[in-house]
């Protein structure tokens, strides 16, 4: 089906998800909801997500969503972006709350005395443009130059017990996993729909993808 849902659990930068999905792929039907059955009948799922993680898992529970993004994630394509990326895993330390656990691995906080190659002391939350280095061949990546800019803010990272899962690291300032996957399963810590060509390039690969 070429139909993209966007998952509104109350917590994402959907508008600009939705305006970057269309300019990517003006046929296609895309649809932001928080209807679990559009979420389930869509060809392909988009989960985003910002804010802190135990306002974004009590949300998706609230709103009755956990059980369609886990078979979304199961069963066709689906890209988790930034939160949507670290709800994947088993156990955040922000809050110190369970994720939803396809994924194994745990969200960690970075350090709070980070200094870079100059000293200088680098911020928390990791916000700006940032590198990453892509560690695997992908569909998602056909296009992107290595080591292409991307659009962060986070303050926590996600830790995969399984290096397989990994696809691209950035550094902050030490390599930080920002991209996994998993057969139908491609998540970011990065914001595509706010990384300009690069980004766009990334979410345009993923309307196309078929895994």
């Amino acid at each position: 089906m070429n139909d993209v849902a966007v998952v509104d659990y109350g917590m994402g930068n959907l508008r600009s998800v939705e305006q970057a999905l269309r300019r990517v792929a003006p046929d296609a039907e895309i649809i932001v909801s928080a209807d679990p059955i559009v979420i389930a009948q869509a060809g392909r799922v988009v989960f985003p997500g910002q804010g802190a993680m135990p306002d974004c898992m009590r949300e998706l529970e609230a709103r009755g969503l956990r059980e369609a993004v886990l078979e979304a994630a199961r069963n066709k394509p689906f890209l988790g972006i930034c939160i949507g990326l670290q709800m994947l895993f088993e156990h955040s330390a922000e809050g110190d709350v369970a994720g939803l656990g396809i994924l194994r691995g745990e969200v960690l906080r970075f350090a709070t005395n980070l200094h870079d190659a100059q000293q200088q002391k680098l911020k928390v939350p990791h916000m700006g443009w940032n590198q990453v280095h892509r560690t695997v061949a992908h569909a998602l990546w056909e296009g992107i130059e290595q080591d292409a800019r991307f659009y962060f803010v986070h303050s926590y990272y996600v830790r995969p017990l399984d290096n397989a899962l990994v696809q691209a690291t950035s550094d902050y300032p030490q390599p930080f996993v920002c991209a996994v996957a998993r057969e139908n399963l491609y998540a970011v810590q990065f914001h595509p729909e706010k990384s300009q060509t690069a980004g766009l390039k990334l979410l345009q690969n993923f309307v196309q993808w078929n895994p």
